[in-house]
């Protein structure tokens, strides 16, 4: 309108105020090619401290990646490289990391992750190669503001993501995986993250007796969430035992699966892909 102000000559730390509001499709594909005061706002570390990859689509032949191609003109696109280009935006400033589910990562990607983004206080792993799974406690042990640590399943290393989180990550409040919760797996947790507030084993084999360990292990347990687990039934005792938990959440949970196992004999009938 004629004689109103234009969103382009808007000052430059209330345009930053908005875009770090946006997820990294908009950052990447739309404002910068606006105008040229919306690409400065769009390059300020600020807009870049969450990146959630789990919206993106990076196959090749999807409609994101053939939008960067045609604006970025790059030799070649992966999410290696794009990952790359998002932290590098971020200035070591990344405070949440969400890898994406679908296509994973790879061991390279983490460690680029982990040493580029020191002040990570969530982080969002996604499934690794096997024989990779003893590298994550190192990595993880690098972020020392880490408050809460997501995996799509269970890595063989978790006892060891523990102590490194014991060790390391003062502020660390939450935990949530998937997988054959073991007893082994229960000491890491009650040993190592007794202070823990926030803990979900939803779609785990998970037995009564490891659950009731828990809850009288983490006594500061704010949220328990244990949705469509095998193993156990939210029966009087564990019901009574879980009381002081504000949020306890068991919907759908059962002693047996629906083959009628109740032991950890069929854990690849409980490991189940999102």
């Amino acid at each position: 309108m004629a004689g109103g102000r234009r969103w382009e000559a808007m000052e430059l730390d209330c345009l930053v105020n908005i875009f770090q509001r946006l997820g990294i499709e908009d950052l990447t594909l739309g404002v910068p090619f606006v105008c040229k005061s919306w690409y400065r706002a769009s390059l300020d570390p600020i807009c870049w401290k969450v990146l959630d990859f789990q919206a993106l689509d990076f196959m090749p032949w999807s409609n994101f990646s053939k939008r960067f191609m045609r604006r970025y003109s790059p030799q070649h696109f992966s999410f290696s490289g794009f990952m790359k280009f998002a932290i590098n935006r971020s200035h070591g400033g990344v405070v949440e990391l969400r890898f994406p589910l679908l296509i994973g990562a790879s061991l390279k990607d983490l460690v680029h992750a982990s040493n580029l983004c020191p002040r990570l206080k969530i982080a969002v792993l996604p499934r690794i190669m096997l024989e990779d799974e003893e590298h994550i406690p190192e990595l993880v042990g690098k972020w020392k503001d880490l408050e809460r640590l997501e995996m799509e399943s269970k890595p063989s290393s978790f006892s060891e993501i523990a102590t490194q989180i014991n060790l390391n990550c003062k502020s660390f409040t939450g935990l949530r995986m998937f997988g054959s919760i073991k007893k082994e797996d229960v000491l890491a947790i009650t040993k190592s993250l007794p202070k823990i507030k926030y803990l979900c084993l939803s779609r785990s084999y998970l037995c009564k007796k490891e659950l009731l360990a828990i809850v009288d292990g983490c006594r500061e347990l704010e949220k328990l969430i244990v949705n469509d687990c095998i193993g156990f039934e939210a029966d009087e005792e564990v019901l009574k035992r879980a009381s002081a938990i504000t949020t306890f959440e068991h919907e759908g949970s059962k002693l047996y699966d629906d083959l009628g196992y109740d032991t950890d004999e069929c854990d690849i009938h409980h490991v189940r892909v999102i």
